[in-house]
């Protein structure tokens, strides 16, 4: 084999190993765009399920808060009943009926 020889087939194996390597980049390429694309989907539905539990962690916190409020509301009204009752019965006199008797039923 000659040095011509030698020189031509490494430019010729030279240049169908860089169309070899064109067309697997290419394929490549493609394949990193649809990786890139699910990546992406992933990360907005990881984004969303983040934001959901968010929602319900809130929505739980404000539902106690509500629940609490109404309770120590029930509380205060029940002492507040409790206290104009016992006046009620600490100044009653006798002479006239008690209030329960004069309540109107509607």
């Amino acid at each position: 084999m000659t040095w011509r020889q030698a020189v031509l087939l490494s430019c010729f194996s030279a240049v169908v190993l860089l169309s070899m390597l064109r067309e697997g980049t290419s394929a490549s390429v493609g394949t990193m765009q649809m990786a890139g694309e699910e990546a992406s989907e992933a990360e907005n539905r990881q984004k969303l399920r983040v934001d959901e539990l968010r929602r319900e962690y809130y929505e739980e916190q404000r539902n106690e808060f509500e629940n609490f409020v109404e309770e120590q509301n029930d509380e205060q009204e029940e002492r507040s009943r409790e206290a104009v009752e016992q006046w009620r019965q600490w100044h009653y006199d006798g002479l006239h009926p008690s209030y329960l008797y004069n309540r109107h039923h509607t």
